[in-house]
């Protein structure tokens, strides 16, 4: 669009300067100006028809008809140059928008228009200026359009190097994920396969070696295996956590924040204030966090037009952490908490936060509020 009033300005003053410099009686008037109307009303359909090729030929061949009878020179008139800057930008428009063939055909059209008034005994430019200066305007579109087409091959080429960089820095991502797994199951299998083990034997010894002595020994043999069952279940516990670990945390959402943007998919102004970088959330809390911004800006993606969004981590003290995730509103529709969010809201509530969703006029803001956890593992 911005290219066709690019187009537009230069025809127009063009147009303007070579209707002002023509000869023109009372009774030629009404109907030159019906035919500048005529010409500009063809001129603004033309983009419609930019993916039709053929139908783009005849309106610019409609086009320069109209032209040529609209700015024919009267017999008591002038040379007017003008004429030929509104011919050479119709043509320009042709090369620009058209093959060569046809783009050929309505430079033909232009060059008879400009040629016939010499031929037809009306005031005009000498046939020999109007062929050389055809001549220079065709090599410089021809150049123009070579390089334009080049441009266009340069673009597209680079559109698909970045579509296939894209593709594999998600192979890459995943594959890096997959490995991660695989060497974290591993680690839990060796767990579960030494230590694991080790401890079950020790059990079964610590329980044949309290059958074997008097009350007072086997009471403290007891205590022992007591706490032999309780590093079994820790390392349980631990080897099932390798297995399943869930990504969350600050760099699993940076991580999430520079793919997006790096596909050009969604522009993210990411914002910490208040040390919140080192609030002392616990994991379930920093997985909740995680999903609870993934769950956002995903629904930005789906269900709004704009392509910016703004998140924000604090820690403003009393021992609370917050973050909010939002967006512009460019239309006002209606609001219904779907699957996502009350997804979102139940994982939260369970980490010991809640979330807010909040429609204002002009933003859409989702906000959540978790109460930050001591070293020791008890809330604030």
């Amino acid at each position: 669009m911005r290219s066709f009033w690019i187009w537009f300005s230069f025809l127009a003053m063009a147009w303007f300067c070579a209707f002002v410099n023509l000869t023109l009686s009372g009774v030629e008037l009404p109907w030159r100006i019906a035919g500048c109307a005529m010409f500009f009303a063809v001129y603004f359909i033309s983009p419609l028809f930019r993916q039709h090729s053929v139908g783009l030929t005849i309106i610019l061949s409609v086009a320069s008809l109209i032209a040529i009878v609209t700015l024919w020179p009267a017999k008591d008139g002038v040379p007017n140059l003008y004429i030929l800057l509104v011919y050479s930008i119709i043509a320009g428009e042709a090369v620009y928008r058209l093959s060569h063939p046809r783009a050929i055909v309505i430079g033909l059209i232009l060059m008879l228009g400009a040629l016939g008034p010499y031929y037809l005994g009306y005031p005009a430019i000498t046939p020999m200026f109007i062929v050389l200066y055809s001549l220079l305007l065709a090599t410089a579109l021809i150049v123009f359009h070579k390089m334009s087409s080049k441009e266009v091959e340069v673009s597209a080429w680079n559109e698909a190097l970045l579509s296939e960089y894209r593709k594999m820095k998600r192979r890459m991502i995943s594959n890096e994920q997959v490995v991660r797994q695989d060497e974290r199951a591993q680690v839990g299998r060796d767990i579960h396969d030494s230590v694991g083990h080790k401890l079950t034997a020790l059990l079964l010894q610590l329980e044949v070696f309290r059958m074997q002595v008097d009350d007072e020994a086997a009471a403290k043999v007891q205590d022992l295996k007591e706490l032999a069952r309780e590093s079994l279940e820790e390392t349980r516990n631990a080897v099932k956590t390798l297995k399943h670990e869930e990504v969350g945390g600050l760099p699993a959402i940076l991580n999430l924040i520079r793919k997006l943007e790096a596909e050009n998919i969604l522009r993210v102004n990411f914002t910490v204030k208040h040390g919140a970088l080192s609030a002392p959330i616990s994991n379930i809390q920093s997985i909740a966090v995680y999903r609870a911004v993934q769950e956002s800006l995903t629904n930005i993606m789906r269900h709004s037009t704009a392509r910016e969004a703004d998140v924000l981590f604090e820690a403003p003290g009393g021992g609370v952490f917050r973050f909010e995730v939002s967006n512009a509103l460019t239309e006002s529709k209606p609001f219904r908490e779907g699957f996502g969010l009350r997804s979102m809201r139940e994982r939260m509530e369970t980490a010991g936060g809640q979330v807010e969703v909040i429609p204002y006029k002009d933003r859409f803001v989702v906000r959540g509020t978790l109460s930050m956890v001591k070293k020791g593992g008890a809330e604030i």
